[in-house]
């Protein structure tokens, strides 16, 4: 069974001093709670790093691609 769950995608600035970040927030469908497969796409590059957790309820991918942190969340 497919749930609609809002996807929150926050790219962090690597300037420094530079606290502003993009974010993309969109509704996606999920089915039997396979958040790892909609990350993937997410997940390319020469060093990549992919931690997931909770926060509040919400599962949470903090990732980092070739020095590139970003952070997708599913609330």
């Amino acid at each position: 069974m497919k749930k609609v769950y809002e996807m929150t995608r926050e790219i962090f600035n690597n300037c420094a001093g530079n606290q502003m970040r993009d974010v993309f927030i969109k509704d996606v469908e999920v089915s039997d709670d396979d958040f790892d497969a909609l990350v993937k796409p997410y997940l390319t590059g020469g060093e990549v790093s992919c931690e997931r957790g909770d926060d509040g309820g919400a599962v949470v991918f903090d990732i980092v691609t070739d020095g590139m942190r970003q952070r997708i969340s599913f609330g």
